[in-house]
């Protein structure tokens, strides 16, 4: 395209998520009348506690609806920063700590503060689907680690190594991971860890779904190599907040500050109203407790009934450890899962993300964040499909 609206390079490069374009077709079909059953999107399908609504709403009540600091009420920093000492042995003080429009902006500025064109980025596979995009973004090249899900998508250190080149600057953790739900043991991140140290690498660990663990110990990699770790985190998932966008990093007070400056020309400050209700998340930990306690309690049972069921089917699908999503192998409906996906929804009418932008071919993946109901009935479609097939 010619003239003065010609796109730019870097946008007509981007490619659209995978997991939007599945649901708005679903959503499309909805329109159409059918009964589709959406597994595609990842978010709580819990309200927002009580205690943290009331936040929100005090303080609009309370005109606390002006501009704040751009890196985040003062009040709430101090919180983040006693939240990573409390709940993961992290040492941040508040000017080391930043506070972002949701946690995909503190990962979309650290790659913005870290990241030149050329460095390279090693990332695990099957990844969160903008990781490569936000990298390749900034410049860098991202650099796929594959895992296998014969070993429940475990990273293996031989492999993470191997791709290790004068160029590399970066590795991107994410565990609990999306799409997988694997854990890495404290064994694992103390070696990436050590390697980072030995490289001077840099890692960026996104722990949005550390509450949301069942089977394994979750372990902060910052506290191996804090003066290499920027931890992201953020309100979505735990705390069923995510429209309310609000995300934090704490990390070396130099990139805390270089993120901090992005976010001034661009966004600025995060609501300042999410931030209230953000900061009761934190300090009424009690009460934030007892909803985390029960929403990983029924996680947890829809997890067990959804990975028994697929695998009775023949669709295999290992147990992941954390957060809501299951990886299961849709070859048995076909060997390419982008068709597989597109059968299940017009046959089965449910709507499920293919493995092909998590760079998981032959799998799709599915979020247990809905009701028990739902899954049983998601089940029900996908064994009545199977034996059309």
């Amino acid at each position: 395209m010619t003239g003065p609206f010609r796109l730019s390079d870097k946008s007509r490069s981007l490619k659209p998520s995978a997991t939007v374009a599945v649901a708005s077709r679903a959503l499309e079909l909805q329109r159409q009348g059918l009964d589709i059953i959406s597994m595609s999107v990842g978010e709580p399908d819990f309200g927002t506690p009580a205690h943290i609504k009331e936040a929100g709403m005090r303080a609009i009540r309370d005109g606390r609806t002006k501009y704040t600091p751009v890196s985040g009420l003062p009040e709430l920093r101090e919180a983040i920063s006693e939240k990573f000492r409390r709940e993961n042995g992290l040492t941040y003080a508040p000017d080391s700590v930043t506070v972002t429009s949701g946690g995909k902006q503190a990962l979309f500025n650290a790659f913005f503060a870290l990241l030149n064109p050329g460095d390279e980025v090693l990332i695990p596979a099957p990844y969160w689907v903008s990781y490569p995009e936000m990298v390749a973004l900034t410049g860098a090249v991202p650099v796929p680690v594959p895992t296998t899900p014969e070993s429940g998508f475990m990273l293996d250190m031989d492999v993470l190594a191997s791709r290790v080149t004068p160029r590399t600057r970066m590795i991107v953790l994410n565990s609990p991971g999306n799409p997988t739900g694997a854990v890495f043991t404290p064994e694992i991140l103390q070696a990436v860890a050590e390697l980072a140290q030995r490289h001077d690498l840099m890692i960026v660990t996104d722990e949005m779904y550390e509450h949301l663990v069942y089977d394994a110990a979750q372990v902060s990699i910052g506290t191996f190599a804090p003066e290499h770790t920027l931890t992201v985190n953020g309100a979505s998932k735990a705390y069923a907040m995510t429209g309310w966008r609000i995300g934090y990093a704490g990390g070396p007070k130099s990139v805390i500050a270089a993120m901090n400056a992005l976010q001034s020309q661009s966004t600025s400050n995060a609501s300042s109203i999410s931030q209230h209700a953000a900061l009761a998340a934190l300090v009424q930990h009690q009460e934030t407790s007892q909803f985390i306690d029960m929403a990983r309690r029924a996680y947890r049972q829809r997890r067990d009934t959804i990975v028994r069921g697929l695998n009775d089917m023949g669709l295999k699908t290992p147990t992941p450890q954390g957060a809501f999503y299951v990886m299961a192998d849709t070859t048995p409906i076909h060997h390419n899962e982008l068709e597989a996906a597109r059968i299940i929804l017009d046959d089965a009418q449910v709507a499920v993300v293919p493995g092909t932008d998590f760079a998981a071919p032959e799998q799709v993946r599915l979020s247990y964040a809905t009701s028990m109901e739902n899954i049983q009935e998601v089940l029900s479609r996908l064994r009545k499909l199977l034996t059309t097939l």
